[in-house]
Protein backbone atom coordinates (compact mmCIF):
# COMPACT_ATOMS: atom_id res chain seq x y z
CA UNK A 1 0.00 0.00 0.00
CA UNK A 2 2.36 2.42 0.96
CA UNK A 3 4.25 1.83 -2.93
CA UNK A 4 1.09 2.59 -4.38
CA UNK A 5 0.81 5.70 -2.39
CA UNK A 6 4.18 6.70 -3.15
CA UNK A 7 4.45 6.85 1.05
CA UNK A 8 7.28 6.75 3.21
CA UNK A 9 7.34 3.11 4.78
CA UNK A 10 7.10 4.40 8.98
CA UNK A 11 9.31 1.39 10.20
CA UNK A 12 7.49 1.70 13.66
CA UNK A 13 4.40 1.08 12.88
CA UNK A 14 2.88 -1.76 14.90
CA UNK A 15 2.91 -5.36 13.59
CA UNK A 16 3.98 -4.47 9.95
CA UNK A 17 6.92 -2.00 10.99
CA UNK A 18 10.58 -3.68 10.34
CA UNK A 19 11.39 -2.19 13.47
CA UNK A 20 8.21 -4.34 15.25
CA UNK A 21 10.56 -7.63 15.42
CA UNK A 22 14.14 -6.56 15.80
CA UNK A 23 16.05 -6.56 18.50
CA UNK A 24 19.83 -5.85 19.25
CA UNK A 25 22.34 -6.29 21.97
CA UNK A 26 23.92 -9.84 22.88
CA UNK A 27 21.71 -11.62 25.52
CA UNK A 28 18.37 -10.34 23.88
CA UNK A 29 19.19 -12.04 20.88
CA UNK A 30 21.01 -14.91 22.78
CA UNK A 31 17.75 -15.00 23.98
CA UNK A 32 15.51 -14.49 20.44
CA UNK A 33 17.64 -17.32 19.17
CA UNK A 34 17.00 -20.07 21.66
CA UNK A 35 12.90 -18.96 22.42
CA UNK A 36 11.85 -16.22 20.70
CA UNK A 37 8.39 -16.24 23.01
CA UNK A 38 10.76 -14.33 25.55
CA UNK A 39 10.87 -11.15 23.61
CA UNK A 40 8.24 -11.78 20.86
CA UNK A 41 4.12 -11.62 21.54
CA UNK A 42 3.26 -12.66 18.41
CA UNK A 43 5.05 -15.03 15.78
CA UNK A 44 5.98 -12.36 12.76
CA UNK A 45 5.28 -14.75 10.35
CA UNK A 46 1.63 -14.58 10.87
CA UNK A 47 1.60 -11.04 9.95
CA UNK A 48 3.66 -10.92 7.26
CA UNK A 49 6.57 -9.90 8.75
CA UNK A 50 10.35 -10.84 9.46
CA UNK A 51 12.78 -11.36 12.32
CA UNK A 52 15.55 -8.43 12.46
CA UNK A 53 18.89 -9.11 14.24
CA UNK A 54 20.67 -6.22 14.78
CA UNK A 55 24.67 -5.94 14.38
CA UNK A 56 26.05 -2.62 16.61
CA UNK A 57 28.18 -2.32 19.51
CA UNK A 58 26.25 -4.08 21.79
CA UNK A 59 26.60 -7.42 19.76
CA UNK A 60 28.12 -10.06 20.86
CA UNK A 61 29.07 -13.76 19.38
CA UNK A 62 25.18 -14.60 19.25
CA UNK A 63 24.48 -11.69 17.44
CA UNK A 64 27.08 -12.33 14.76
CA UNK A 65 26.10 -16.10 14.82
CA UNK A 66 22.45 -15.00 13.93
CA UNK A 67 23.96 -12.80 11.34
CA UNK A 68 26.07 -15.00 9.66
CA UNK A 69 24.03 -18.12 9.27
CA UNK A 70 24.29 -18.18 5.47
CA UNK A 71 27.59 -18.38 5.60
CA UNK A 72 27.84 -21.61 7.66
CA UNK A 73 30.69 -20.24 9.82
CA UNK A 74 29.12 -21.16 12.96
CA UNK A 75 32.00 -23.91 13.85
CA UNK A 76 34.67 -21.14 13.39
CA UNK A 77 35.09 -19.13 16.53
CA UNK A 78 37.95 -17.78 15.87
CA UNK A 79 36.21 -16.36 12.78
CA UNK A 80 33.77 -15.13 14.40
CA UNK A 81 35.18 -13.23 17.38
CA UNK A 82 37.28 -11.81 14.12
CA UNK A 83 34.15 -10.44 12.51
CA UNK A 84 33.03 -8.87 16.15
CA UNK A 85 36.11 -6.56 16.94
CA UNK A 86 36.23 -5.54 12.98
CA UNK A 87 32.75 -4.63 13.74
CA UNK A 88 33.52 -2.76 17.31
CA UNK A 89 36.23 -1.16 15.83
CA UNK A 90 34.07 0.21 12.66
CA UNK A 91 31.49 1.24 15.42
CA UNK A 92 33.65 3.11 18.01
CA UNK A 93 35.29 4.82 14.61
CA UNK A 94 31.80 5.90 13.39
CA UNK A 95 30.26 3.41 11.58
CA UNK A 96 26.63 2.30 12.53
CA UNK A 97 25.03 -1.15 11.01
CA UNK A 98 21.78 -0.96 12.35
CA UNK A 99 20.25 0.88 8.90
CA UNK A 100 23.13 -0.24 6.84
CA UNK A 101 22.77 -4.33 6.95
CA UNK A 102 24.02 -4.39 3.09
CA UNK A 103 27.43 -3.14 4.54
CA UNK A 104 27.75 -5.60 6.94
CA UNK A 105 27.07 -8.26 4.74
CA UNK A 106 30.17 -6.89 2.31
CA UNK A 107 32.01 -6.61 5.26
CA UNK A 108 31.41 -10.00 6.45
CA UNK A 109 31.91 -11.33 2.59
CA UNK A 110 35.82 -9.47 3.34
CA UNK A 111 36.68 -10.83 6.33
CA UNK A 112 35.58 -14.73 5.43
CA UNK A 113 37.75 -14.30 1.44
CA UNK A 114 34.68 -14.63 -0.43
CA UNK A 115 34.72 -10.94 -1.53
CA UNK A 116 35.21 -10.65 -5.49
CA UNK A 117 34.91 -7.25 -6.39
CA UNK A 118 32.37 -6.28 -8.91
CA UNK A 119 34.62 -3.28 -10.28
CA UNK A 120 37.58 -1.58 -8.78
CA UNK A 121 37.06 2.43 -7.59
CA UNK A 122 40.15 4.08 -9.82
CA UNK A 123 39.11 8.05 -9.17
CA UNK A 124 36.40 10.36 -8.75
CA UNK A 125 36.36 14.23 -8.91
CA UNK A 126 33.52 16.27 -7.74
CA UNK A 127 33.31 19.66 -9.19
CA UNK A 128 31.13 22.36 -7.67
CA UNK A 129 30.28 25.99 -9.45
CA UNK A 130 28.39 28.90 -8.75
CA UNK A 131 28.47 32.22 -10.21
CA UNK A 132 26.30 33.66 -7.30
CA UNK A 133 23.16 34.30 -8.96
CA UNK A 134 22.01 31.40 -10.39
CA UNK A 135 21.54 27.49 -9.27
CA UNK A 136 24.95 25.80 -8.38
CA UNK A 137 26.02 23.28 -11.33
CA UNK A 138 27.25 20.03 -9.93
CA UNK A 139 29.76 17.84 -12.21
CA UNK A 140 31.05 14.16 -11.11
CA UNK A 141 33.60 12.34 -12.68
CA UNK A 142 34.27 8.88 -12.07
CA UNK A 143 37.07 6.69 -13.11
CA UNK A 144 36.55 2.49 -12.61
CA UNK A 145 37.93 -0.58 -14.11
CA UNK A 146 35.48 -3.45 -15.34
CA UNK A 147 37.69 -6.48 -15.85
CA UNK A 148 40.48 -5.51 -18.84
CA UNK A 149 38.01 -2.44 -19.43
CA UNK A 150 38.06 1.18 -17.53
CA UNK A 151 35.60 3.25 -17.91
CA UNK A 152 35.78 7.16 -17.60
CA UNK A 153 32.69 8.57 -16.84
CA UNK A 154 31.02 12.39 -16.65
CA UNK A 155 27.71 13.44 -15.06
CA UNK A 156 25.74 16.46 -13.59
CA UNK A 157 23.90 16.52 -10.93
CA UNK A 158 21.27 18.37 -8.70
CA UNK A 159 24.21 17.51 -5.94
CA UNK A 160 27.41 16.10 -5.63
CA UNK A 161 26.07 12.42 -4.49
CA UNK A 162 23.33 12.84 -7.20
CA UNK A 163 26.70 13.43 -10.13
CA UNK A 164 28.68 10.57 -8.54
CA UNK A 165 25.50 8.64 -8.68
CA UNK A 166 24.64 9.17 -12.56
CA UNK A 167 28.70 8.96 -13.34
CA UNK A 168 29.09 4.92 -11.60
CA UNK A 169 25.79 3.92 -13.44
CA UNK A 170 27.07 5.00 -16.87
CA UNK A 171 30.53 3.36 -15.73
CA UNK A 172 28.68 0.82 -14.93
CA UNK A 173 25.32 0.09 -16.85
CA UNK A 174 26.79 -1.08 -19.89
CA UNK A 175 28.56 -3.85 -17.63
CA UNK A 176 25.58 -4.56 -15.94
CA UNK A 177 22.57 -3.42 -16.99
CA UNK A 178 20.66 -4.83 -13.84
CA UNK A 179 21.87 -2.03 -11.85
CA UNK A 180 18.97 0.42 -14.04
CA UNK A 181 16.25 -1.25 -11.85
CA UNK A 182 18.26 0.38 -8.73
CA UNK A 183 17.37 3.54 -7.14
CA UNK A 184 18.42 5.66 -4.12
CA UNK A 185 15.46 6.47 -1.84
CA UNK A 186 17.29 7.72 1.17
CA UNK A 187 20.32 10.16 1.99
CA UNK A 188 20.93 10.41 5.54
CA UNK A 189 24.36 12.46 6.89
CA UNK A 190 25.31 12.57 10.64
CA UNK A 191 28.01 13.92 12.62
CA UNK A 192 29.84 11.26 14.45
CA UNK A 193 32.33 13.66 16.93
CA UNK A 194 30.55 17.15 17.07
CA UNK A 195 32.99 18.94 19.17
CA UNK A 196 35.37 19.28 15.85
CA UNK A 197 33.26 21.45 14.70
CA UNK A 198 33.42 21.50 10.74
CA UNK A 199 36.47 19.15 10.79
CA UNK A 200 33.82 16.53 12.62
CA UNK A 201 33.99 12.83 11.18
CA UNK A 202 30.45 12.08 9.46
CA UNK A 203 28.46 9.09 8.84
CA UNK A 204 26.31 8.64 5.76
CA UNK A 205 23.55 6.14 5.58
CA UNK A 206 22.20 5.50 2.15
CA UNK A 207 18.84 3.25 1.40
CA UNK A 208 18.67 2.08 -2.07
CA UNK A 209 16.02 -0.40 -3.46
CA UNK A 210 15.10 -2.24 -6.85
CA UNK A 211 11.51 -4.31 -7.24
CA UNK A 212 12.57 -6.67 -4.54
CA UNK A 213 13.90 -5.07 -1.99
CA UNK A 214 15.32 -1.82 0.16
CA UNK A 215 18.83 -2.00 1.88
CA UNK A 216 21.20 0.34 3.30
CA UNK A 217 24.74 1.49 3.28
CA UNK A 218 27.08 3.00 5.37
CA UNK A 219 30.24 5.12 4.77
CA UNK A 220 32.02 7.13 7.31
CA UNK A 221 35.09 10.06 6.58
CA UNK A 222 35.96 13.60 7.39
CA UNK A 223 34.70 14.58 3.77
CA UNK A 224 31.28 14.17 3.45
CA UNK A 225 31.58 13.63 -0.38
CA UNK A 226 34.20 10.24 0.57
CA UNK A 227 31.87 8.88 3.09
CA UNK A 228 28.70 9.26 0.50
CA UNK A 229 31.43 8.04 -1.92
CA UNK A 230 31.68 4.47 0.50
CA UNK A 231 28.13 4.39 0.82
CA UNK A 232 27.05 4.71 -2.75
CA UNK A 233 29.85 2.06 -4.02
CA UNK A 234 28.45 -0.37 -1.70
CA UNK A 235 25.04 0.05 -2.71
CA UNK A 236 26.05 -0.88 -6.11
CA UNK A 237 27.99 -4.09 -5.00
CA UNK A 238 25.01 -5.03 -2.86
CA UNK A 239 22.46 -5.05 -5.65
CA UNK A 240 25.24 -6.78 -8.21
CA UNK A 241 26.11 -9.58 -5.40
CA UNK A 242 22.11 -9.83 -4.74
CA UNK A 243 21.24 -10.48 -8.29
CA UNK A 244 24.22 -12.91 -8.33
CA UNK A 245 22.32 -15.19 -6.12
CA UNK A 246 25.45 -15.08 -3.35
CA UNK A 247 25.12 -15.67 -0.17
CA UNK A 248 24.51 -12.03 0.45
CA UNK A 249 21.43 -10.84 1.16
CA UNK A 250 19.28 -8.03 2.96
CA UNK A 251 17.12 -8.98 5.87
CA UNK A 252 13.67 -10.51 4.23
CA UNK A 253 11.81 -7.92 6.61
CA UNK A 254 13.16 -5.22 4.21
CA UNK A 255 11.51 -6.83 1.13
CA UNK A 256 8.95 -4.88 -1.04
CA UNK A 257 6.17 -7.38 -0.30
CA UNK A 258 6.36 -7.04 3.83
CA UNK A 259 7.04 -2.94 3.63
CA UNK A 260 3.96 -2.88 1.44
CA UNK A 261 1.75 -4.69 4.30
Amino acid sequence: MYELANMNFRNHQPFVGISAFAHKGGMHTHAVTRNPSTYEHIDPLLVGNERRILVSELSGQSTILAKTTQYEIAHDRELMSRILHAVQDLEHAGYEFEAAEASFDILVKRLIGQYQPWFERLHYRVNIEHDGEHTPVTEATVKVRVGPCIEHTVSEGDGPVNALDGALRKALLTHYPNLAQMSLVDYKVRVVNGRDGTAARVRVIIESRDDRDVWGTVGVSENIIEASWLALCDSFEYKLFKDAGTNLSVSPSRSLVHSAS
